[in-house]
């Protein structure tokens, strides 16, 4: 089976019984869009390789474009030519407003990167975007000088930005949402008239992802002090474009095929990722050793061999890698004994709200669930139950449920091509190593 170009209802998958073999990962979400937004603020020409091709990365690519910056995608959209500006973008007359799908991403850093220049502009995105927070950025861009309005619902998008650049000082900015809000203000944080002090309020969630922004930054040349993960000072300066820049292996992706061997007792190794890797979710396979299975780290792969392993229950709090703690659930299913997984308040308010969506699906393969604003615990069934799983246009709800055919039970999963939005590619790869 090839990408998804199309939308099918479903996806039948059989009752598998193993899982080998090597996969290579598609190239990271999190940075492709980091570095496309700052290549294109930086000054200078920079070549990035291995870009993530999916509809999160495709909205970022295509907004870049229509506000004026050159950028020049190969024919698979894998690598890009990015003439940086140098200097904060401004917004063409003739571009009015901003399509954004479901990519928070691209909305939260869009929305505060584009108040530094100068025009006017909608960014808005599908229905689901509409019930995604935005307030808590939005309120921290105007107090160092955005103009931001809400069009339909207060602190949520659409929103209209009308640009004339940010003042600098301190600002702060609440933790517990989303770690996008501070990857938007440290990001656009150069540009600002004077060097700005960013405060985080409260506990700071996803904090592997801000450690990936400011690798990215001081890739192009940023370097911010802090203290702890609590006080940011960012200079007032301007990206430099590093010439070459490679775009590892997507971790989160990793999760996946890595789970599969350790459901299947098989043995799988994911290529891209690796002990040089500085994404978060790296530390999935931390979890998988406390799981049960044998992990083998190299400098750009991880291999996860379940050969003969008993997987077990935990009780860990994930808040650091709460995109990989979705596989944790249904890894769950196959453990000797109950599971809970805290620290994921965040899920709320994701593509949908996971700890619902998960809850209700695990519950259909046969679990017991018991689930709160920020956890969940699963018991799992005697035996797993074959179930048609609703996947709510959420990426990992479809890559996730997919595992369960694994168990030995057929699943249908509706709306496959959700996977589009960080993994195009995800359905051929499962099934080209699933027997």
């Amino acid at each position: 089976m090839e990408a998804f170009q199309f939308r099918p209802s479903s996806i039948q998958l059989p009752a598998y019984q193993s899982y080998n073999g090597e996969v290579r990962l598609p190239g990271s979400k999190s940075i492709t869009n980091r570095v496309l937004l700052i290549s294109a603020l930086a000054e200078g020409n920079t070549r990035l390789h291995n870009l993530l091709r999916s509809d999160d990365t495709r909205y970022m690519g295509e907004a870049l474009d229509k506000l004026g910056v050159k950028i020049r995608f190969s024919e698979n959209y894998t690598e890009a030519d990015v003439q940086g500006t140098g200097a904060p973008i401004a917004i063409p007359p003739q571009v009015q407003e901003l399509f954004l799908g479901n990519a928070g991403t691209a909305m939260r850093s869009l929305c505060a990167a584009l108040t530094l220049g100068s025009g006017t502009v909608l960014l808005h995105g599908e229905e689901r975007m509409k019930e995604r927070p935005i307030r808590d950025l939005v309120d921290a861009l105007g107090s160092i000088g955005a103009d931001i309005s809400y069009e339909e619902s207060a602190g949520y998008p659409p929103v209209k930005i009308n640009a004339h650049g940010l003042k600098g000082g301190s600002v702060s900015v609440r933790g517990n949402i989303s770690s996008q809000y501070l990857t938007a203000l440290l990001i656009c944080a150069p540009y600002c008239e004077t060097p700005l002090h960013i405060h985080v309020e409260g506990e700071l969630i996803s904090a592997p992802y801000i450690l990936l922004t400011l690798k990215v930054m001081r890739d192009f040349g940023i370097e911010v002090k802090h203290e702890g993960l609590t006080d940011f000072y960012v200079p007032k300066d301007h990206y430099r474009s590093p010439g070459d820049y490679d775009v590892e292996g997507d971790a989160s992706s990793a999760s996946y095929p890595l789970a599969a061997a350790a459901i299947a007792k098989g043995k799988v190794r994911a290529l891209g990722v690796g002990s040089e890797s500085c994404q978060g979710d790296v530390a999935f396979t931390e979890v998988l050793r406390k799981m049960g299975a044998k992990i083998t780290v190299g400098p750009d792969w991880i291999e996860c061999d379940g050969t003969g392993c008993t997987l077990h229950g935990v009780d860990l709090n994930l808040n650091d890698i709460p995109d990989a703690a979705m596989t944790v659930a249904v890894l769950a299913l196959f453990a000797d004994g109950p599971s809970t997984i805290s620290g994921i308040a965040s899920w709320r308010v994701k593509e949908t709200d996971r700890i619902a969506a998960v809850s209700a699906e695990l519950r259909k393969v046969g679990a017991d669930v018991r689930e709160t604003n920020d956890s969940i615990t699963i018991t799992p069934p005697q035996q797993l139950q074959p179930a048609t799983i609703e996947t709510y246009n959420d990426h990992r709800m479809a890559m996730c449920f997919s595992l369960v055919s694994l168990g030995g039970v057929p699943i249908k999963i509706m709306d496959p091509a959700c996977v589009n939005k960080t993994y195009p590619s995800y359905f051929e790869d499962f099934e080209r190593l699933a027997k």
